[in-house]
Parts: C-alpha cells; structure tokens; sequence
C-alpha cells in the first residue's frame, strides 16, 4: 500500500468515528429530553387559605345550625414545561358528608411552572345537615371540620403540538374555630 491509501483510509475512518459520535451524542440528548421535559405531571390543586369573613352560629341542641361566608384561595401548581388549561369547575365544602356549600372556580390557564391563584368566595349553611348529627356537639366545642373537594379537568399542552388530558383533585380538611371566628387548621392531601 502507499503512503497516500493509508492516509486517505484514516481520515475516512476519522469522519465515520466522528459521525457516529455525534449521532451517539444526539441520541442522548434527545433521550434526556424525553425523560425530563416530555415527562407530563398532574398539576397539584390546594386550598391556600381560607379566611372567615362572617359566621353566625346557634349550638342549642333542639335546632342546631351555622352561616358562614368564607373566603378561600384555590391554588393550581403546574409543574409541566407547557401550560394547563383547565375548564371552569366547582369547590364543594362537606360537613361530615353532607354538602353545606359550593363555589365557583372560573375556567382559566396555569402557565408552564408557575402557580395560578384563585379567589372563591363561598357561602356554607346546615340547611342540609340532619338534626341527629353531632352538630350541636361541634359547635358547642367551637371546632367546625369541613372537608373541600373539587375536580378540575384541562389538557397541559406542550409546545402547542403535544395536548395530554389531566384532571386534578383538591381535597382538604378546614377545622373552623367558631368561637374566634378563624381557620385554625388547614390540611390538603
């Protein structure tokens, strides 16, 4: 063989190493960003706060009841590196299985990685609530416990190509201090 086969076969043999460590190294790369960006979550729905703008309440064990107007910040954390549109959607609060009270959360758009807030402003009353429950009990002790439940339904859309379909749940525990009128204990799963 001559000098200028020889070297004419390394660089050849160079440009295909080269070529199959770029193809290697977009592999990976595309690999990386399909684990880490591609990846879509379930955004997480949570009571933030909730503040008790007025409470009237009755204890006396023949005729038991409760109105309060509370004020609660639903917040929705999107984790995804596109947004969440979420459809418009209801917050239920419960008083030991019993609906007491609903509020409405306006359709809106969680942007990529941040946190949207809503205010929800809900009326509770023990309409509803039998007479045999431990209400009279609860009320003459002052701790209220109320559970919130809300669904909310939307797409995260990544990259305006990719919609994925999630729902997210908010449920929480509010203990109500009726004497002080106040939230004194606030607990989200």
């Amino acid at each position: 063989m001559t000098r200028g086969n020889v070297d004419s076969r390394r660089k050849r043999n160079r440009c295909f190493l080269f070529i199959a460590a770029g193809i290697i190294l977009q592999t990976i790369i595309i690999l990386l960003f399909v684990v880490f960006v591609m990846r879509i979550k379930t955004p997480k729905v949570r009571l933030d706060s909730v503040a008790v703008d007025s409470l009237t309440a009755n204890s006396s064990p023949s005729s038991p009841s409760f109105k309060v107007q509370i004020n609660a910040l639903v917040t929705v954390k999107n984790k995804n590196f596109g947004h969440y549109k979420f459809e418009g959607s209801k917050v239920t609060f419960s008083y030991k299985g019993t609906t007491v009270g609903e509020g409405t959360i306006a359709k809106a758009k969680a942007k990529a990685k941040k946190t949207k807030k809503i205010n929800v402003t809900v009326s509770l009353n023990s309409n509803k609530v039998s007479s045999h429950s431990q209400l009279s009990s609860d009320l003459s002790s002052g701790n209220l416990t109320l559970t919130a439940y809300a669904k909310l339904d939307g797409k995260v859309h990544l990259f305006k190509v990719i919609k994925k379909k999630k729902s997210a749940n908010l449920n929480c525990t509010v203990h109500v201090d009726t004497k002080a009128k106040v939230v004194h204990v606030l607990t989200c799963k």
